[in-house]
């Protein structure tokens, strides 16, 4: 699939996007979350546990084929993404803890993501264990995903100068990178792409609507304020595809090019759903206007 290039590349790319999210982190972020800790934690059990549940039933409901069926759970380990930051802004949500939450998911999707994958693996590919994710690459992860995310927020804390003047522009660079990457492997797959999105397109949908909708509720019903669950709801319903497609095609990790199509499509879905839902909790919160509480628009 692709260039060597472009695969060989793909840790580099990943890691622009996550240093793109240190730049955006200071430790206040950090310290807003254990003021407050009730919207984090229902947020991180409704990603890291109840969402790979959701998925792994509906990969049996639609029967997808193993690879896919992988792939699709790949993608429910995986973190939220900077993109929901930016949705968060755009539609009224807690934006300090959007950035928590990116932050903290993508520092434990380093254990997470490899029980995901392991288990998955092992319930439906014959010789699933080999493509399991071990502790050497589990290793490899953490330098790709963790260690930029470190490198920006020292940038922020020692020279917030340059974090300042970098922030803008790697924020854009990790927009083109996501799309290069997901046009990198629909191209690649171009010949299976409309066999693709009959076989795991539905499926896509399906978990891209479950995890905006769980995201949102599951803190409402928590008893979490409005924007926090705004913040949520864009979290568990954008995940960073980039990383998904990265793991799945890197070489030395799962190289398996067909676990990379559920978060292509994703990545292409997740945008107009996620404009959907931003327009309908606003709507509805414009609708409530709720006394005392900044309007999107106020926010912004």
């Amino acid at each position: 699939m692709g260039s060597a290039l472009i695969i060989s590349s793909l840790p580099f790319a990943l890691g622009v996007v996550m240093l793109g999210l240190g730049l955006s982190l200071a430790a206040d972020d950090f310290r807003r979350v254990l003021r407050n800790p009730r919207a984090a934690v229902v947020a991180l059990l409704c990603q890291i546990v109840v969402m790979p549940v959701i998925c792994f039933g509906l990969v049996l409901a639609f029967r997808l084929p193993p690879e896919l069926a992988v792939g699709m759970m790949l993608l429910a380990a995986s973190p939220g993404g900077p993109t929901a930051n930016l949705y968060s802004h755009l539609f009224g949500g807690n934006v300090a803890l959007s950035v928590s939450l990116t932050a903290i998911n993508s520092g434990l999707v380093v254990v997470t993501m490899p029980i995901v994958v392991n288990l998955s693996a092992g319930y439906f590919l014959p010789d699933g264990a080999s493509l399991g994710l071990q502790f050497d690459k589990v290793v490899q992860v953490f330098v790709i995903v963790v260690v930029p995310v470190a490198v920006g927020m020292l940038l922020r804390t020692r020279a917030p100068e340059v974090a300042q003047r970098l922030n803008r522009p790697v924020r854009a660079l990790s927009v083109v990178v996501l799309l290069v990457v997901i046009g990198a492997v629909l191209y690649g797959e171009r010949a299976n792409l409309a066999g693709y999105f009959v076989s795991v397109g539905l499926a896509v949908l399906a978990f891209n609507v479950v995890s905006l909708l769980i995201g949102y509720a599951g803190p409402r019903l928590a008893g979490v304020d409005r924007r926090a669950a705004i913040s949520a709801g864009f979290e568990i319903g954008i995940h960073n595809t980039a990383f998904t497609i990265t793991i799945a095609l890197s070489p030395a990790l799962l190289n398996n090019p067909e676990m990379a199509i559920p978060g292509a499509v994703y990545g292409i879905i997740m945008f107009f759903t996620a404009v959907t839902f931003g327009w309908l909790v606003t709507r509805r919160r414009a609708q409530e206007s709720v006394p005392g509480e900044p309007t999107p628009v106020e926010l912004r």
